[in-house]
């Protein structure tokens, strides 16, 4: 039986990720997954990609708010899990890839402390429930599907076999947490998520739409916040290299709303055969 065995979401982008026994699936992610967004002077993204260092930044809840620690630092700030309104400050225009986005600085104390411990001028921003981003309308479900700040997709699952079987083929064995899904499941086959249509965890149904393409990102030590050489970039590209693209997850829809729980049974449906 395929289960649910973790769920994770990344409240700034490229920071940090907060591993949860449950979430509330919402129509462009998981609670809180990816509604923030640091940015340069220009409204443009940064990502681990870039600035490896952002991997030390470190998110975690604590009532209504979001702590985010700098791990080699020990410093930390509160940022508020419901911003002000953007109809209360002026809204900005971010870019992530291909797509402008409405959003609104959440506050220039933050940005400031963002800015002091990345030496770099940068902005944190937040999406509000007005703006909405629309998935690739090669892989859209309804025609009206949204995301967040993530690179492209809702949500992504990877199975803990791929990742097992990844790690067979490695030197130094490295975590989920260098993919960044948000959702891990076990007792499946080695990259059966690739084939995946649709499927339901728990009560909620989703569908897969696109195989995850992989970057420079997955050499990034997360505990460090250092590129840690070529791997598993590398050894990935020696067979799951499709055409020019490496690939290792899949991306997903979501069709419906609900609650999502570490122990959730995984059911495929018919449709996948």
């Amino acid at each position: 039986m395929l289960k649910l065995s973790e769920i994770w979401v990344y409240p700034v982008k490229s920071l940090g990720g907060i591993s949860l026994q449950e979430s509330q699936v919402t129509d462009r992610g998981l609670e809180f997954d990816r509604r923030w967004l640091l940015v340069d002077d220009d409204g443009q993204f940064l990502t681990q990609r870039e600035y490896p260092k952002l991997a030390l930044f470190r998110p975690e809840v604590e009532g209504g708010n979001l702590k985010i620690t700098h791990r080699g630092l020990l410093e930390s700030i509160t940022v508020p899990l419901r911003p002000v309104s953007e109809n209360e400050i002026a809204k900005i225009k971010v870019t992530v890839w291909d797509d402008t986005i409405d959003a609104f600085e959440v506050s220039a104390t933050i940005s400031e402390w963002f800015t002091k411990l990345l030496k770099i001028s940068v902005r944190l921003v937040y999406m509000p429930d007005a703006s909405e981003r629309k998935v690739d309308p090669r892989y859209t479900i309804s025609g009206d599907d949204i995301t967040s700040f993530a690179d492209a997709y809702p949500f992504l699952i990877i199975g803990q076999s791929s990742l097992d079987d990844l790690n067979g083929r490695l030197e130094e064995k490295v975590s989920i947490n260098r993919f960044r899904p948000n959702f891990v499941f076990t007792d499946g086959e080695a990259f059966e998520e690739d084939s995946w249509s649709h499927f339901s965890i728990g009560n909620v149904p989703f569908v897969g739409v696109k195989p995850c393409d992989r970057c420079i990102m997955t050499t990034v030590d997360q505990e460090k916040g250092i590129i840690s050489g070529k791997d598993p970039l590398k050894t990935l590209a020696k067979f799951r290299k499709f055409g020019n693209k490496v690939l290792f997850g899949q991306n997903v829809i979501g069709l419906g709303l609900g609650v999502v729980s570490v122990g959730d049974e995984i059911k495929l449906s018919s449709r996948n055969s």
